[in-house]
């Protein structure tokens, strides 16, 4: 078979009928050497339907909510290459590991997502395919992010002094988002049109419609898609303009219309709540890693450590001095394999499962890791008000989520302008 685009149609000749031309495709859009098909389109727009119709929205027009689809795939297409360029890549590790965690985040087993998606009219491979995606553009925009944003000790000095007067640093928003987008030469004409249409969309709202429902339908915000909702942010977290609208409001209060460089603004604080002081367990331990290499295999790397344990359990040798001497782990074996305080959720999962059940003084069976083989004594654990730290690291992450929120839609818009972009017409 050979498969031929032809006026925007992909279409298959067989050898023994090259005249026959068979439809298999649209291509809706070429987005510089790629290309959008309109099986992506549908397939994003059945998984954005399924969502709706579980959480009991209203879908907009099959038009709106085709358009809504083609510019998040217009804009996922251009990170995706981007991230090809970069030589970036979603490991199927990596995405076993995120569907794991959705899966727990559902209170279910990987099996049982598989089974939601199908039995809300999707394909488990299109599922993860869209996840997979989605991972990929949040790296490559979260490095973007890092090129463009600079924060200093002093912006979170200033940042944490301001939390603390404004009595802000408990309470949490979550935002509700509707924007219409203001063409950047709009005439009086036009404007009015839009003014009057943002009204409208407010009369609508205080009458009790839906927010998600008008989002979806109507706006051109970056969270169009997901009904509008930006979900918790500190008010420091905020776009600017999001935390101008929400200071001293209630939960329920609806803000607006607003005008920005961007658009005209709704904005409604759908809940608000408060954040309570941070006690983390963290453990202190120390270990061995012996690295497999070239000249080391894994069943003699394996071997050794179990030789290692051995030794220490009886007694011949010991751990820290075992430790200085064969880790691989240079950092930590300088002071005698140990690691120190932390939070045992920053160790990969392998070596975060061997500490799990540990009692004090007590050493795991040889395991592996994405880093090679292990052996694992827990020294201690502790229960640390963290708060001061969590508040530090909360002010920086606030300040970069701040800046991001705003950085990405530049830098997203940078993208396609620089693209070459073309929306193909294939109703003829």
């Amino acid at each position: 078979m050979l498969k031929t685009l032809i006026s925007g149609v992909i279409v298959v000749t067989s050898w023994q009928a090259q005249a026959e031309l068979t439809k298999l495709d649209e291509v809706i859009a070429i987005v510089n050497e790629e290309v959008i098909l309109a099986s992506d389109v549908k397939i994003l727009t059945h998984s954005v339907k399924a969502r709706a119709i579980k959480a009991g929205q209203t879908l907009p027009s099959q038009e709106v909510l085709t358009q809504q689809a083609l510019d998040k795939l217009i804009l996922d297409s251009l990170q995706l290459q981007m991230a090809k360029k970069m030589g970036m890549r979603i490991s199927n590790a990596q995405l076993e590991d995120t569907l794991n965690n959705i899966a727990r985040g559902n209170k279910q087993t990987v099996e049982q997502l598989r089974q939601s998606v199908i039995a809300d009219g999707g394909d488990f491979n299109d599922y993860k395919e869209e996840v997979r995606i989605q991972i990929l553009t949040n790296e490559v925009q979260r490095m973007q992010m890092r090129r463009r944003i600079t924060i200093s000790d002093q912006d979170v000095d200033n940042l944490l002094a301001i939390i603390n007067e404004q009595g802000q640093k408990n309470l949490q928003y979550r935002v509700n988002h509707i924007m219409l987008r203001v063409p950047n030469e709009a005439d009086s004409a036009t404007m009015e049109s839009l003014q009057a249409e943002i009204a409208d969309i407010q009369t609508q709202l205080n009458a009790g419609e839906s927010f998600s429902t008008l989002a979806l339908a109507v706006s051109a915000g970056p969270k169009a898609l997901d009904g509008g909702d930006w979900g918790w942010m500190n008010i420091n977290e905020m776009p600017t303009l999001f935390a101008e609208a929400v200071t001293n409001a209630k939960k329920g209060d609806i803000i607006g219309p607003i005008r920005s460089g961007a658009g005209l603004h709704i904005i409604k604080v759908a809940d608000m709540r408060g954040v309570e002081t941070i006690l983390t367990k963290e453990v202190n331990a120390r270990h061995i890693l012996v690295k497999p290499s070239v000249i080391l295999s894994d069943d003699k790397a394996k071997s050794l450590l179990n030789g290692y344990l051995a030794r220490i359990q009886s007694g011949d040798a010991d751990f820290a001095e075992l430790a200085k001497a064969y880790s691989d782990d240079t950092g930590s074996a300088v002071k005698g394999g140990e690691l120190g305080w932390a939070d045992p959720s920053i160790y990969v999962p392998a070596f975060k499962l061997a500490l799990q059940d540990l009692n004090k003084g007590e050493i795991s069976p040889v395991f592996r890791s994405s880093h090679g083989w292990h052996i694992v004594q827990l020294l201690d654990r502790r229960t640390q008000d963290t708060t001061e730290k969590a508040n530090r690291q909360k002010a920086w992450q606030l300040l970069y989520n701040r800046r991001a929120a705003e950085e990405s839609q530049a830098w997203l818009n940078e993208l396609k302008q620089e693209a070459y972009i073309r929306i193909l017409n294939n109703e003829s």
